[in-house]
């Protein structure tokens, strides 16, 4: 049995899939159904039968096995090459680590070829088995892409909630930690939409395919889908700009806390510094200080400092610097 053989499943053309074993697959004709193989490129027995027994294209072969890949659909001949992705959705992951899966879908026959687990691909499975899956193969590419999509909305919603909850903090004046939130916010939020981006134009490439076995339907509903994902795009870029303007508010509020003390401190200052210009001055240590002789020296000299201090007050507030 093929190892790296994830599932593979038959099309009963009524919205219904049986897997298969995989000596079935080996025995597969195009007249027996849709064939959907789904693999694990990492593993050797797949890669090879990929590159050889599959019967495809190098060219081909090689988009299916390669490591790293942004979201694209290319036609080649009677079939489409395509590259898309969806946020990560597996325990301990962050969701702007996103999975990346390739097909090679033709009339008769998808391929698709992924290495970390995407629950998109768990949902299609799962309609297949319950009778409400694609009927075609071109349906089939339609449903991944739709499943993809539709799986972004609760990370897009959880990025606007996260921008809400940070925007209260900011107008309740808490800063700690803010930073680095807003930080790692907007970082998801690039990352996100640098892949999302292509991917829409791949939906919008595959619209525009001139190939027989893709209906004006499966067209109609990738206008739908791409719809969604530029929905999904606007909202990201929406979180995105929500996070640059607030973080400059909070960089703006720490700005005015760090003024507003160093104000203060200049005020100090300048209270203290003809006082300690005059004790200073007094408190040098040779003779003729005025005073040393006097025993009321002292309070005299006192009382000079507090109208020193009360003159300076005054000053401060004709200038309106308090």
């Amino acid at each position: 049995m093929q190892s790296g053989l994830i599932h593979a499943y038959l099309l009963d053309g009524h919205g219904r899939g049986r897997r298969l074993q995989w000596s079935e697959v080996e025995a597969w004709l195009p007249a027996q159904g849709k064939l959907w193989l789904h693999f694990d490129y990492t593993d050797p027995q797949a890669r090879a039968w990929i590159t050889g027994a599959a019967g495809l294209d190098t060219l081909v072969a090689e988009a299916l096995l390669t490591e790293e890949t942004r979201p694209r659909s290319t036609g080649i001949d009677d079939g489409l090459l395509i590259a898309l992705r969806g946020v990560n959705l597996n325990p301990e992951s962050q969701p702007e680590d996103m999975v990346s899966i390739r097909l090679w879908a033709e009339e008769h026959r998808v391929i698709s070829t992924r290495k970390r687990q995407l629950l998109s691909i768990s949902d299609l499975c799962q309609q297949l088995e319950t009778g409400r899956g694609p009927r075609t193969c071109a349906a089939l590419v339609v449903e991944l892409a739709d499943l993809l999509v539709w799986r972004m909305s609760d990370t897009v919603d959880t990025f606007e909630d996260a921008i809400d909850e940070l925007e209260d903090r900011v107008v309740a004046g808490a800063s700690g930690g803010l930073r680095l939130d807003l930080a790692m916010l907007r970082k998801q939020t690039i990352t996100l939409r640098r892949y999302l981006s292509p991917q829409r134009e791949a939906l919008a490439r595959l619209m525009v395919e001139k190939l027989a076995w893709i209906g004006d339907v499966d067209r109609l509903q990738l206008r739908e889908v791409s719809d969604r994902l530029l929905r999904h795009i606007e909202d990201i870029d929406a979180v995105r700009e929500r996070a640059a303007v607030t973080q400059e508010e909070l960089m703006s509020r720490i700005s005015e806390q760090l003024n507003s003390r160093m104000y203060v401190l200049s005020i100090i200052a300048a209270i203290f510094l003809p006082l300690g210009f005059l004790t200073g001055l007094l408190g040098v240590n040779v003779g003729g200080i005025p005073g040393s002789e006097n025993p009321q020296a002292f309070v005299i000299f006192s009382v000079l400092l507090v109208i020193t201090v009360a003159i300076q007050l005054v000053v401060f507030r004709w200038k309106k610097w308090l």
